[in-house]
């Protein structure tokens, strides 16, 4: 995968769709992110890089209440996608023994 700004666009607009308010934030993070359910509200450190912010997002998007069929057809196809990256992530994670920052996230459609 490209770890492009259309790609992170991409992922974001699962979070839009899900109507989960995404916030870059300064903060003590362990993972990168925070979940707030009860407010649906994601906050990602803002001094993530691009890769970074990528690697989070698909390693966070699984984790979410959602429910794919309200998504339109585009935001559902990457919804797939990083739920497909996230397990293949998973396993060589499992095989490797690192984080998810450590490995590479490449196949998700950009």
């Amino acid at each position: 995968m490209k770890f492009t700004q259309t790609t992170l666009d991409k992922i974001e607009a699962i979070l839009d769709e899900a109507e989960y308010v995404l916030r870059y934030e300064r903060g003590n993070f362990q993972s990168g992110y925070c979940i707030l359910e009860q407010k649906k509200v994601v906050v990602l450190n803002k001094f993530l890089q691009l890769e970074g912010r990528i690697s989070t997002l698909i390693d966070l998007v699984p984790q979410l209440n959602v429910n794919p069929d309200e998504f339109s057809p585009e935001v559902r196809r990457t919804y797939n996608d990083v739920l497909e990256k996230h397990a293949l992530i998973q396993a060589e994670n499992e095989k490797k023994g690192g984080t998810v920052d450590q490995l590479t996230v490449d196949g998700l459609t950009s």
